[in-house]
């Protein structure tokens, strides 16, 4: 079953829609590569997929613990490389909103760090995720 469909719109710009909900997400070619920048690139949605995806697993995990992780957050930062230009590094960090016991802390890194994305993303891609907890 297709997932969704990407429309060129010219000017370095794509729509995809996902077919399931009709969601819309536009792409802009970032200021350093020809575009307007004024949308997620392709490679900012790589690297915002990697953060999407740990939360949701261990948002998965978490309900399945009765844990609550409403409010916990990523920052993503992408690192370019350039010979060929691609993303040569994702870094993450997961902000916790409460404290966990040791246990939980670590079912919740693991979960995080065997997400789908985060195992079909090639080897050479560093993948550079920090966990922070509250005190």
């Amino acid at each position: 079953m297709t997932t969704s469909t990407v429309t060129y719109q010219g000017e370095l710009r794509t729509s995809a829609i996902h077919l399931k909900s009709n969601n819309e997400v536009i792409t802009d070619a970032p200021t350093d590569n020809h575009g307007k920048g004024e949308a997620f690139s392709p490679t900012d949605l790589l690297a915002t997929s990697l953060a999407s995806c740990m939360l949701t697993i261990m948002g998965i995990k978490a309900r399945d613990m009765d844990v609550d992780l409403a409010g916990t957050a990523a920052n993503v930062t992408k690192v370019m490389a350039t010979d060929p230009r691609r993303v040569s590094e994702v870094q993450v960090v997961i902000e916790f909103k409460q404290a966990f016991d040791d246990r939980t802390l670590t079912i919740l890194k693991n979960s995080a760090l065997t997400c789908p994305v985060a195992k079909s993303l090639h080897p050479d891609l560093v993948q550079n995720v920090r966990f922070e907890v509250p005190s």
